[in-house]
């Protein structure tokens, strides 16, 4: 159940994957599940476009302002099941989300600025891959990963 202070969530979200185009990505740790790692994720806000919450989703937990242009929009999504330990945070019977998936290529040496999490790491992204608890998060990080080493 929802607090009465706070709208229940979209059951949409988007992924952005943040990397530096040489084979690192950049992690994030949640703030609410220690050891848990992820890219930059959140939930659309109503009447928002997944690249308008992609962007403010970067800015919001990374300090970083991306332009529309350095936004690569995978014109992918995947639906997978919300943890049952999140679903309080959305309406009830609400069991699915669909995630958009983004990347934009950053350099290493970007300010980050944490807001809502603990802790940021530059890892190959192979070993991000093992690292994050997300199973469409490793997989956009292992496609990105395929699609880098064909280059």
């Amino acid at each position: 159940m929802q607090p009465a202070s706070k709208p229940p969530k979209r059951p949409v979200s988007v992924l952005v994957l943040l990397h530096d185009g040489a084979g690192h990505v950049l992690l994030l740790e949640r703030a609410d599940r220690e050891g848990f790692w992820q890219s930059v994720t959140g939930s659309l806000e109503d009447g928002e476009t997944p690249v308008q919450a992609a962007l403010r989703e970067v800015a919001e937990e990374t300090g970083i302002v991306l332009a529309e242009s350095s936004l690569h929009d995978w014109r992918r999504s995947v639906v997978y099941e919300i943890y049952a330990h999140w679903r309080h945070r959305y309406a009830d019977g609400v069991t699915h989300n669909t995630e958009h998936w983004f990347s934009a290529r950053i350099d290493r040496s970007t300010p980050i600025r944490l807001s809502e999490h603990t802790a940021y790491a530059w890892q190959p992204a192979l070993l991000a891959a093992e690292q994050v608890f997300s199973p469409s998060n490793r997989e956009i990080i292992e496609e990105w990963h395929h699609m880098q080493a064909q280059r």
